[in-house]
Formats: C-alpha cells, sequence, structure tokens
C-alpha cells in the first residue's frame, strides 16, 4: 500500500518516467511472446526459435538499466532523515523501491499480453492477413499457460530484483581512525596501522618499548631519569630501549619515538635543530576527533578491463563474420555475432567512467580557465554517474552503424519485430543516459546553488554544460566510429 501510496502522490516527471519502464516492459514482453509464438508455428526448426529468444535478451538487458537508473532517480524512496524512527530505514525504502518498479513492469507485461492475443485475433475473433506475422503469433494454436507466464514475468523480476540489488543498504568503508585494530604479526589478523620492516620484531627492547611508550613517556633530564629509574626500568635497558644518555643526563629519543619530551621546568628539548616529522600513532591510541576522509578511488581503475572485454567482443565479431560471413536479409545474426556484441558493449560500458574521467582531465589540461575547470571538474565527478550510460550508448550507435552498413542496399533486416527490438534497446539506452543525467544534475544542486550565491552568472553555468556536451561528443564520437568500422569490417568482406 505504502509503494501505491507513493505512486499516486509522485510527480508528474517521476510518472512520465515509470511510464518509459512500462512501455519498455511491454515491447520486451511483446517480443518474448513472439519468439514463444514463432517455436509454436515451426516446432521442427528450434534453433531458429532459440536464437530469436536469445536476441530477446537485448531489449531485456536494456529494460531492466532503464528501470534501475529510474529507481535511482525516485524522489520518493530516497533516504531521508527520521524516516527511520516511523519504520522507514533504507531497507524499508529499497523494499518499497523494488515493489513500485515491479508494478510498472507488471502494468507493462499485461499490456504486451493484451496486445499480442489482440494482434493474433483471440480478443476480436479476426486473425491477421500478414502471413508473416501470423506464423510468429501462432494464429490458430493454444498458447501454454505456463510458459507465457515465465516470459511475462520474466521482465518484472529481473528489473525488482536489480533494483533491490542497487538499492541495498552498504555499510560505510572503515576509515583509517575507524579500522579494526591488527592482531598478530605479518597479517594474521589483518594488518597494523603502522609497518615495521622484517626482524623489527627480534630486535632487543622493541616491544618493551612500545609498551613503556604506551603507559607513558620518557622525561628528559635529571628529574626525567630519576623517575624513570623508580619505575624499575635500569639504566641501560631505559638507554638501549628509549634512546642513548648524553651530557648533562639529557634523554635523547630515538627515531622511532621522535616526539618532543617534556622537560622539567616546562620546555621542550628535541633531538636534532630541524623539527622532526610526526611519529604514527600506536594501534590503540584514541582516533582523531576529525579523521582525514578516505579518498575517492578513481574510475580509471576499471578502463584497462573495459579495454580487454572490448578487444574480445571485437575479436568474436571478427571470428564470426570471417566463419559465416553476413547474414541474408530477413534473418537474425548468429550467436557468435550476439556474444561479440554483448562483450563489445560491455566493455565500453566497464570504459567509460573512466574515458569520461579522462576527458575532464583532458578539459583542464594547458592552463585551463574559470569555464574549462568547472567543465573539467564535473565531468570527473559526474563520471561515475554518465560514464556507463555513455559507452552502453555508444555501443547502441555502433550497432546501429554497422546494421546501416551491411543492410544499406536491402530495406530492412529482420521485419517489424526487429525493428521494434532496435527501437526499444536504442530508446531504453538513451533514456537511461537522460536519466543518469538528471540524477547528477539533483547531486550537484547544492553545488550550483552556492556558485549562484556567490554571484556567477547563469551563462556560465550554461556555457559549462555546453563545454561538457562537446568534449564527450568530441570524445565518443571517433571512439564509436572506430568501433563500427572494425565491427562491419568481417561483415562486408
Amino acid at each position: 500500500m505504502l509503494a501505491l501510496r507513493l505512486t499516486r502522490t509522485a510527480h508528474l516527471a517521476v510518472h512520465l518516467r515509470r511510464l518509459l519502464v512500462a512501455l519498455a516492459s511491454a515491447g520486451t514482453g511483446f517480443l518474448l511472446l513472439c519468439a514463444l509464438g514463432h517455436a509454436l508455428s515451426h516446432p521442427d526448426a528450434p534453433g531458429a526459435s532459440a536464437l530469436r529468444l536469445a536476441w530477446c535478451a537485448a531489449p531485456l538487458a536494456a529494460a531492466v538499466y532503464l528501470a534501475v537508473a529510474v529507481a535511482r532517480t525516485d524522489p520518493g524512496t530516497r533516504p531521508r532523515s527520521g524516516l527511520s524512527a516511523i519504520g522507514l530505514g533504507p531497507g524499508r525504502l529499497m523494499a518499497v523501491s523494488a515493489t513500485t518498479t515491479a508494478l510498472s513492469a507488471a502494468l507493462g507485461s499485461v499490456a504486451a499480453l493484451l496486445a499480442f492475443l489482440y494482434l493474433r485475433g483471440s480478443l476480436t475473433g479476426r486473425p491477421p492477413s500478414d502471413r508473416v506475422a501470423a506464423d510468429a503469433l501462432a494464429v490458430g494454436q493454444s498458447l501454454p499457460a505456463p510458459a507465457v507466464l515465465t516470459l511475462l514475468v520474466l521482465a518484472p523480476a529481473l528489473a525488482s530484483a536489480a533494483v533491490a540489488h542497487t538499492l541495498r543498504p552498504r555499510d560505510p568503508r572503515p576509515t583509517t581512525a575507524t579500522a579494526p585494530r591488527g592482531y598478530g604479526r605479518f597479517g594474521a589478523y589483518g594488518w597494523g596501522k603502522a609497518r615495521e620492516t622484517f626482524g623489527a620484531y627480534g630486535r632487543f627492547g622493541a616491544r618493551t618499548a612500545v609498551a613503556d611508550a604506551a603507559g607513558s613517556r620518557a622525561v628528559a633530564g635529571p628529574a626525567g631519569s630519576r623517575a624513570a629509574g623508580a619505575m624499575g626500568v635500569p639504566p641501560l635497558e631505559r638507554s638501549r630501549e628509549w634512546g642513548r644518555v648524553g651530557a648533562g643526563d639529557a634523554l635523547q629519543t630515538q627515531a622511532s619515538d621522535p616526539r618532543p619530551s617534556p622537560s622539567a621546568d616546562g620546555a621542550t628539548q628535541t633531538l636534532d635543530a630541524a623539527p622532526p616529522a610526526p611519529a604514527p600513532a600506536p594501534a590503540d591510541a584514541t582516533p582523531a576527533a576529525h579523521p582525514e576522509p578516505t579518498p575517492r578511488p578513481h574510475n580509471t581503475t576499471a578502463l584497462p578491463w573495459g579495454i580487454a572485454v572490448l578487444t574480445a567482443g571485437l575479436t568474436v565479431e571478427t571470428y564470426t563474420g570471417n566463419a559465416t560471413g553476413a547474414p541474408t536479409p530477413g534473418t537474425a545474426p548468429s550467436a557468435g555475432v550476439l556474444i561479440g556484441w554483448a562483450l563489445t558493449a560491455l566493455g565500453l560500458a566497464l570504459a567509460g567512467p573512466g574515458l569520461t574521467h579522462l576527458c575532464g582531465r583532458l578539459l583542464q589540461a594547458a592552463r585551463p580557465g574559470a569555464l574549462r575547470l568547472l567543465a573539467g571538474r564535473v565531468l570527473m565527478e559526474e563520471s561515475h554517474r554518465i560514464g556507463r550510460p555513455l559507452g552502453v550508448v555508444a555501443a547502441v550507435a555502433a550497432a546501429a552503424y554497422v546494421t546501416a552498413t551491411v543492410y544499406d542496399g536491402d530495406g530492412p533486416a529482420f521485419g517489424p519485430l526487429g525493428t521494434l527490438g532496435a527501437v526499444l534497446v536504442a530508446g531504453c539506452t538513451v533514456a537511461t543516459l537522460l536519466t543518469a543525467a538528471v540524477e547528477a544534475r539533483h547531486a550537484r544542486a547544492d553545488t550550483t546553488g552556492a556558485l549562484l550565491r556567490l554571484g556567477a552568472p547563469p551563462a556560465t553555468l550554461r556555457a559549462a554544460a555546453a563545454v561538457r556536451a562537446a568534449a564527450l561528443l568530441a570524445l565518443f564520437g571517433p571512439l564509436v566510429l572506430v568501433v563500427a568500422v572494425l565491427a562491419a569490417l568481417p561483415l562486408d568482406s
């Protein structure tokens, strides 16, 4: 009931995004039902029917990706302070978001079933006149209810599971101040906060010095030596553990404890004239009141993996194209082409954040001004949000270029169902990119407001957005052309 109330009271833009999820689910469910109808109409060709069903994975993945992007930008299920007191914690909000996604996708599946029954004549009693449509709709044959139910539940179930996995509550990563203590040596129970070289454990007096340092600090001067002697530590042991005794009975600390010690008259003495570097805190020291934040890892770490997967996908497409050649019009490409394009899209999606981050760095090169500096910083900050949708859109654009190149003079390649699948994939990926852009805009709303309060003109912010768009187009445009040409080369031959 809470999911229904949040759905009813949402804004118009939220309803439009949920309607896009329902339309994507409806198109995907209709393609799945058409694959079932082709299998019922051609029982002697199970391979062709299985290939059609496999090609439905592309629009299904695009619809699920869109559902996740829409759920991330839903303001009704965003965690806010005070909601946990009334039982709406992060886990409950995640469940509400998954339920809302399932309802939207289920509405689309019901619409797909009604459209399928209407086109095959089950609701009107008039069979379709097109023979190709009759083969795909299994006209005159009874539909197996378990198979229909399984195919229609597939999109809502996968979308809901993906949303629940993406929005699941996560524990914050422990920082340096809150990291668990390390017990044992050489990683027996984690690592300590201060690394030691090999053999430091076996040095004479090393452990005793650390234990004494944790309890109390050595005091310089005659008073300090007398106090240390009163504690029961022999002078020779004290000189080896804490340092050496110099002129005037002044105790000089070693590099292992470079911090100055208070003298008897309140003054501080150091080992050398230069100020020593601060020593790392012991393992059982009290953490600082304001620990330094943990730096965010760069998105460029996944860039080599993305390039490797992209190369593997192009290799599979080249091998498949050289072995089978270009597919004839009216037939679906082979399974090798599907696997190759899946790897290519995955590689571009993995490399997208790193490429976006690199684009932001290039914008700030060569003595940038305020405009390029602002645009580059925003790209670096938003690379983890818009990088992957950009990579997927680049893969879809490359696939469209290959399709137009291979079938430039033969008309439609896959008929109306293939055209519907292509429109679904392209529309879902573009909608996902726009939704990610909206999410990034909401995330930097506070920064934009601060810039406006500081006196930044709105024209400068719009110019920075135009510079970001131009930089991304200049980087991803040639990349799409290179990938498309390499993928179309074996099919043309």
